[in-house]
């Protein structure tokens, strides 16, 4: 059978078994005419007054006041631009309101995440915020002169948030809500922490003790200590009005939740609940499946590495396929300076090593850990990655085996991404004929089709 998958804005096809079994998200319906409901959505918000009233009452307080809009970055396939874009409604309503161009600015909540380019805002964003004068900036994790120290979270976390944010008259937070594997859903108070904090100030919320924790996973918010502490920061200096948007699997709007911080955000929590969840019972000799939009990196996979783990047992096979279009398709260098601990360890040492008292934490240490979820259940030969942009240097310290090894000579390393469709077939076909040499009969073979989107959830 041949099946489709959608990797950023590229369509790829790829042949399957008859016998594989399509696993899918529920999904939902897209939002008809989003402009008439962006629209309402603004003027009915969740557990707040009208947007329009407050930024009213802000610049009655304070003319001359800047407002700070924050968006995610591009690893968030969020609407800021077309008919669903959610970005020129809410600067229309601040200039109507008697808001200057130049007293705007559009923030980007990179967390840790590099700094965009002018060239991947202008993709991402209405032509018309630029010409309109709107300032559009990145937020600076390692910029501390930037940054502004506003106490201690519970946790301990030394809370610092960027300065132009906490200076703002007027705080409005953006982005799409959809299942994380620390988290349990993205969105709202993210786009603070970890949006918008100093790198110091993500050691707690990414720590070694907050990602072991069992409820540290997708689709819960109850006694997730990484969620808890997400918004006891964010909380520290909160938003005026936040927008926020769940999509389906094609990227379409399914709900559009605008209001209160947390009141708006757990209306989105419940909708993503609602459509993302996969009914599966057991598990399958062999998952393939791919790291979707978000998988622009090899940081950014993990998340798939996660969402199959409920699939896999300890004879498992996992397969996954990334396009890696991020001018780094491994990651950041402290995220390569940590793979290579877990790529020549076992998991439990590797755990043992973030956890011991000589280990001096590393920024982005907490997606290798998350990669280390998956091999407590298999082992690192049994996971086949491949992703066309990653280089033969850099799959020596990336964990599992190197999906190249799949593809036929003429075609290993090349920055091809039609060949992500053929390393599937043939990684898929060489694993089942193992697994037939080895006497197995039947060979159960799922496709996880929404990537990391989708969440098993076991009968």
């Amino acid at each position: 059978m041949t099946t489709s998958f959608e990797l950023g804005d590229k369509l790829f096809k790829v042949d399957l078994p008859s016998n594989t079994d399509i696993l899918r998200m529920k999904g939902a319906e897209k939002v008809q005419n989003p402009r008439d409901v962006i629209r309402d959505s603004l003027e009915h918000p969740i557990g707040s007054g009208s947007f329009s009233s407050i930024v009213r009452k802000k610049l009655d307080e304070n003319p001359d006041g800047e407002a700070v809009i924050v968006i995610s970055d591009n690893t968030r396939p969020v609407p800021y631009k077309g008919e669903q874009g959610i970005l020129m409604p809410i600067i229309r309503e601040l200039m109507d309101a008697g808001a200057r161009a130049e007293q705007i600015t559009v923030l980007c909540a990179n967390g840790t995440h590099i700094p965009l380019v002018d060239s991947v805002f202008r993709e991402m964003i209405d032509p018309e915020v630029f010409n309109l004068g709107v300032k559009v900036i990145n937020h600076d994790c390692l910029d501390t002169e930037n940054l502004k120290f506003l106490g201690h979270s519970k946790s301990g976390t030394k809370i610092e948030i960027n300065r132009i944010y906490v200076d703002a008259h007027i705080k409005i937070l953006t982005g799409l809500v959809e299942s994380h594997f620390m988290a349990g859903v993205s969105g709202g108070r993210k786009s603070i922490c970890p949006g918008l904090i100093g790198e110091d100030s993500t050691f707690i919320f990414h720590g070694v003790q907050n990602l072991d924790h069992e409820r540290s996973t997708d689709l819960i918010l109850k006694d997730n200590p990484c969620h808890e502490e997400a918004l006891d920061v964010a909380s520290t200096i909160g938003s005026d009005f936040i927008f926020n948007v769940t999509l389906n699997d094609d990227y379409d709007v399914t709900g559009f939740f605008a209001g209160d911080m947390i009141k708006a955000h757990e209306a989105a929590f419940e909708k993503v609940k609602a459509s993302v969840g996969i009914e599966c019972s057991g598990t399958y000799d062999i998952v393939v499946t791919h790291a979707g939009f978000v998988g622009k990196n090899h940081y950014q996979a993990a998340k798939t590495g996660t969402a199959a783990l409920p699939l896999l047992n300890r004879d498992s096979y996992l397969i996954i396929a990334s396009d890696c279009t991020d001018p780094d398709p491994v990651g950041k260098d402290s995220y390569r300076k940590v793979l290579p601990y877990l790529k020549n360890k076992s998991t439990e040492s590797f755990i043992n090593l973030l956890r011991s008292d000589n280990w001096k934490f590393i920024p982005d240490q907490w997606q290798v850990q998350m990669w280390s979820k998956l091999f407590k259940v298999i082992p690192q030969e049994q996971f086949i990655y491949y992703a066309p942009q990653i280089s033969k240097e850099d799959y020596a310290i990336l964990p599992g085996e190197n999906g190249n090894a799949y593809l036929p000579d003429e075609k290993k390393y090349e920055l091809n991404d039609q060949n992500i469709s053929l390393f599937l077939e043939k990684s898929l076909a060489a694993v089942i004929k193992k697994l037939s040499d080895q006497g197995k009969k039947e060979i159960r073979v799922a496709w996880l089709s929404d990537g990391p989107y989708g969440i098993v959830i076991k009968d």
